[in-house]
């Protein structure tokens, strides 16, 4: 795959599924990459070249309006009005590529071998506290038939938790709703609360019984590493976006 694509290992175990991450060099000369919330002209190119580097057709790359809920959708086919609303998305059918953009907030690539079902989640603080992850997986369960034990999960690249100080809002509705919080909540000698998201999402897919063997974690820094990825807390929020994408593959 290209350099400028973070590969998974779930593409090499389950070759008829596809996942990615992008970086800040996948589209050449576009300094900073959106894929909604500006104008459609623009987006509609971003996707172009976006689609060009992956192999695939524009359209089938599908974007929700991300906007920090815990909505999720189910789809049966490319949607042909835009997913408002919508912090992930879920299908059981080929050749619809599945995508969240993020730039600190944590992308989740999840896949049911067995049932053949997919799932991209964009899970910030709000999304992690508010079980977002929880919502996708009870989803397979119910209208899939997945079980938990087959599900494989990849937490892509966010905001790590070394540079993740937060406030009081935070701590105190991860200590509400995030399984075991002492494993991702860390007090600094400042004081400050330090949060990983990575661990805070692995702890729920646990909780809901994903093995911890089937979950795969980037581990890169949206933060610390500037040359490679975005980071809205490092770049202000109108930086560019990071892409993480999964589909089935035909056949």
């Amino acid at each position: 795959m290209d350099k400028s694509i973070l590969a998974y290992k779930s593409s090499e175990l389950f070759p008829q599924i596809k996942t990615f991450s992008t970086s800040r060099q996948t589209i050449a000369g576009e300094a900073r990459p959106r894929y909604t919330g500006i104008p459609e002209q623009v987006t509609g190119v971003n996707r172009q070249k976006l689609a060009e580097v992956l192999d695939l057709d524009a359209r089938q790359l599908v974007f929700p309006r991300q906007t920090h809920t815990r909505s999720v959708v189910r789809l049966s086919g490319i949607p042909t009005d835009e997913l408002h609303d919508t912090d992930a998305l879920v299908t059981n059918k080929p050749g619809i590529c599945l995508c969240v953009q993020t730039a600190d907030c944590v992308p989740l690539l999840i896949y049911d071998p067995v049932k053949n079902v997919i799932a991209a989640v964009h899970a910030g603080w709000r999304g992690t506290v508010g079980l977002i992850v929880k919502q996708v997986l009870d989803q397979f369960k119910s209208h899939y038939s997945s079980s938990s034990q087959n599900i494989r999960a990849i937490i892509g690249p966010s905001i790590g938790p070394e540079k993740y100080e937060v406030g009081n809002e935070v701590v105190e509705a991860v200590m509400k709703s995030v399984p075991n919080p002492g494993l991702s909540l860390k007090k600094h000698p400042s004081g400050k609360y330090h949060f990983n998201l990575w661990e805070a999402n692995r702890q729920i897919l646990l909780k809901c019984g994903v093995l911890n063997e089937n979950i795969e974690i980037s581990g890169r820094c949206t933060y610390t590493e500037k040359e490679f990825l975005f980071s809205a807390r490092r770049e202000g929020i109108e930086t560019g976006r990071l892409v993480s994408g999964i589909m089935l593959l035909n056949g």
